[in-house]
């Protein structure tokens, strides 16, 4: 074969994995915030949802927070920055990662990590200003803990008592809230859980608690989430024999995992805001939030999640609340 044609033939391979690889790029879900964010979490108050993601910024050196809101999961506003931690704290004043927000009783209570603590903030409305509660963390790390102070979750069970988990490391650790919600109640307990790594997610649905969690590190394309049952939020949890892992990379959308979850309410309907690297150029610095759609099947099992399909089609109506409620399924 002459030299020529053998040329021509391998410049027409590139350029046809070139149109491979940008026809997938262009195949993935765009993301909901505009942007690098990360370890996005995701909650629904009265008729809107939020997300209180991570700001990324390289070497996770971060120092602020922002909330975006939405009413049907298909358009979100950033409203504002709601807490930037080189200013609003007294003891920590950098590496401002993975928070969350919870209410009770008309108090608004954002759990954040800055500088390997955790620490929780209030205001009167989610999307704040927030306001250091205590003037000094909630957690650091002590010889009763087994886990590093990042990553918080706060739960609360059917009977009001409130739960705060965290944890980067082997396994993960929870403490139970009073609920005035910022004072520590009773001794740490551990969480062991399959290959976790930190991020864990807790939800209760048909009477289960479901804990989910990332694995590997957040650098890596392998970056991926597991699962789990328990019959109460102090475990033990049961790894998932089925479906361990639900979220994963594919093509283009790699290390895809620090989730977190919300239910649709009224309805059976949930939903993942997860983060994966962004496309293009991205890495574990320079990530993107993105939804997916989770489900289950007749057992109860979650069902593997796709990172490459979106949470809703063209012409779709998201999921508008209309009186803190979900529409009906038809």
């Amino acid at each position: 074969m002459h030299r020529s044609l053998l040329s021509t033939i391998a410049v027409a391979v590139a350029v046809a994995s070139v149109v491979v690889f940008s026809h997938a790029q262009a195949q993935a879900p765009a993301p909901a915030l505009d942007g690098f964010t990360a370890d996005p979490a995701i909650r629904v108050f009265g008729d809107t949802y939020y997300l209180y993601p991570t700001s990324d910024k390289p070497n996770w050196m971060t120092t602020d927070f922002s909330v975006w809101s939405s009413n049907d999961l298909l358009t979100w506003k950033k409203e504002r920055m709601i807490l930037d931690v080189s200013h609003g704290l007294a003891w920590a004043n950098i590496k401002a990662w993975a928070p969350d927000a919870i209410e009770r009783n008309g108090t608004y209570y954002f759990y954040f990590s800055a500088d390997h603590k955790i620490g929780v903030a209030t205001a009167t409305s989610p999307i704040g200003p927030f306001v250091d509660a205590l003037g000094k963390p909630l957690l650091v790390r002590d010889a009763t803990m087994t886990t590093n102070t990042i990553d918080p979750y706060p739960f609360i069970d059917d009977d009001g008592q409130a739960y705060i988990y965290w944890g980067n490391g082997d396994e993960a650790n929870v403490r139970k809230l009073k609920p005035d919600m910022v004072t520590l109640d009773g001794a740490v307990h551990r969480m062991p859980m399959k290959d976790f790594r930190e991020g864990v997610v807790v939800f209760k649905r048909q009477g289960t608690y479901y804990f989910m969690w990332s694995i590997d590190d957040a650098r890596s394309p392998n970056y991926r989430v597991g699962w789990g049952t328990a019959d109460s939020p102090l475990g033990p949890v049961r790894a998932a024999q089925t479906n361990f892992i639900v979220l994963q990379k594919n093509g283009p959308a790699v290390g895809t995992a620090h989730h977190s979850v919300v239910n649709v309410p009224g309805t059976d309907r949930w939903y993942v805001a997860y983060h994966r690297h962004a496309i293009p150029d991205g890495n574990g610095y320079r990530r993107q939030t993105v939804l997916a759609k989770m489900t289950f099947d007749a057992q109860g099992n979650i069902l593997p999640m796709d990172p490459m399909q979106p949470a809703f089609q063209p012409g779709d109506m998201g999921e508008p609340l209309i009186g803190g409620k979900g529409v009906p399924t038809p």
